[in-house]
């Protein structure tokens, strides 16, 4: 077993011991009498210290023979965000969160990747302690014990949700990997609620969700998303079948709580990693604030808001023109170009209630759309045509397997899009954790204390707060004086 990736030792049994949920999936303890594995939190009575073995992730365990406990439910863990770090490893997990391996073979993630299927088999086991292929096995069927925990959906489609298209199969793979079949699990926690299903997301605290849903709400595009004071709703469309999503904090746990509308069950994890990503529900704070804390001013920045995180979009496109509306105007401005876009050019959607009834137009539309029409000025709309057409041929992607410099020298060869831009979209679509807006007035103006920092002095300052920079970013936004001082996208 390697312990590359895991907290010392000495670490995990404190954490264990003090069931701390700020190590919540940074390790899982496997008890050998039991041959179950477990979170740090996991309210059962501690096993004695010679009768554990730590591993860095559950698909480790469960290669070594472990069964995910019934208990602490290791399917809750949010992932450790620390692996962004490892480019290489962070590329390779990113394809495998966009589905690779679900129709694929393992060579073509390692020929994606430029390396040799053992390279990267290496790679995987040294970090991870598992395979790529055991580690997709593992996180499809741990989002099948969630499903048929949480949900009454038919087995038939958990079986859908998490990848399997026979169920034989599907049945033959739970009973290895959970030692019990489907049906006996859903029989052992009883009947679910009817009604749309709700899973549970969980973080390490802390989450300052209020500050991120006023966030998120300042720059909701009406029609597709309503934030209010204790939640964020949005239209999704998902294998052609549209639904309303609602997201929640829970009051007494470290979760968040996604309602899945009408969702197509074979749409369910691409949603769910979504949702973890607009609320970064996967960052390390400890970690990051041990980087930024360091500079007085980020210092006092994290003892305001300590949880404070990236707060990302639904959808990379939908970012992109929402950023290039944002050029040169102020939020609120920003917002009622949206809105005209949405009305003009999106999708109007039939039976859905509360006036959430739009899709976002596609970037196939927007390439070729009068955008001058809703207000635009000729070059901004320019801008936003050359966007969509560079997303329509494949020019701009957002697939997060791409380097944080691959992506804005993408975005930057493009008409009207700068650094600034460039960085903003990194930030929020893709959530990369070290995206830094250096021409930003108000970071300038933040780091010079009142005096304005040049582009280059405010991109020197912020090496030493590598690879967390967009935490630095939101913290110092946070920071302005005044409220009008945010970034206008």
């Amino acid at each position: 077993m390697s312990t590359h990736a895991l907290p010392s030792h000495d670490q995990c049994e404190q954490a264990r011991l003090a069931r701390d949920a700020r190590f919540d999936g940074l390790f899982f303890t496997a008890v050998r009498s039991t041959g179950i594995y477990c979170r740090p939190v996991c309210p059962a009575p501690p096993p004695r210290r010679d009768n554990v073995n730590y591993y860095p992730t559950a698909a480790a365990a469960a290669a070594a023979g472990y069964r995910p406990c019934l208990r602490c439910r290791p399917e809750l863990s949010p992932d450790d965000a620390n692996f962004m770090q490892d480019h290489t490893l962070h590329r390779a997990l990113a394809l495998l969160d966009e589905g690779i391996l679900q129709d694929q073979p393992v060579a073509a993630l390692a020929q994606a990747m430029e390396l040799s299927t053992r390279q990267l088999q290496r790679l995987f086991v040294a970090r991870l302690g598992a395979t790529p292929a055991q580690l997709h096995a593992t996180r499809r069927l741990l989002l099948a014990k969630q499903l048929l925990t949480e949900t009454h959906l038919p087995v038939t489609e958990v079986a859908l949700a998490a990848g399997f298209n026979s169920l034989r199969r599907f049945n033959d793979a739970f009973l290895a990997g959970c030692g019990m079949p489907p049906s006996a699990l859903r029989r052992r926690h009883g009947a679910v609620a009817g009604g749309e299903p709700v899973l549970r997301l969980a973080y390490r605290p802390p989450l300052d969700f209020p500050t991120m849903l006023e966030f998120l709400r300042r720059r909701a595009i009406p029609g597709i998303e309503r934030i209010d004071a204790d939640s964020y709703r949005r239209v999704i469309v998902a294998n052609g079948r549209a639904s309303l999503i609602r997201v929640s904090a829970d009051p007494k746990r470290p979760e968040l709580r996604l309602q899945l509308g009408t969702t197509d069950a074979r749409a369910i994890p691409a949603i769910v990693a979504r949702v973890r990503r607009v609320f970064d529900l996967d960052a390390d704070l400890a970690t990051v604030h041990a980087c930024l804390a360091r500079e007085p001013l980020l210092a006092r920045g994290i003892a305001r808001r300590p949880g404070l995180r990236i707060p990302g979009g639904w959808d990379g496109f939908e970012v992109a023109a929402r950023a290039v509306l944002g050029q040169q105007v102020s939020v609120a401005a920003a917002t009622t170009l949206a809105r005209r876009l949405v009305e003009r050019f999106g999708q109007a959607l039939a039976d859905l209630p509360g006036g959430l009834d739009r899709q976002f137009p596609t970037p196939e539309v927007l390439a070729e759309a009068p955008l001058e029409s809703i207000g635009l000025p000729r070059t901004r709309a320019a801008t936003l045509r050359a966007v969509a057409r560079a997303c329509s041929e494949g020019r701009l992607q957002f697939s997060r397997a791409q380097t944080l410099e691959q992506f804005v020298q993408q975005a930057t060869a493009l008409p009207g899009i700068g650094p600034w831009t460039a960085h903003y979209m990194a930030l929020r679509a893709l959530g990369m954790p070290d995206a830094f807006p250096a021409g930003d007035l108000v970071l300038q103006q933040v780091l010079g204390e009142g005096q304005r920092l040049s582009e280059r002095a405010t991109e020197a300052r912020s090496q030493a707060w590598r690879p967390w920079r967009a935490y630095a970013v939101l913290h110092l936004w946070h920071l302005a004086a005044e409220p009008d001082k945010e970034p206008t996208q």
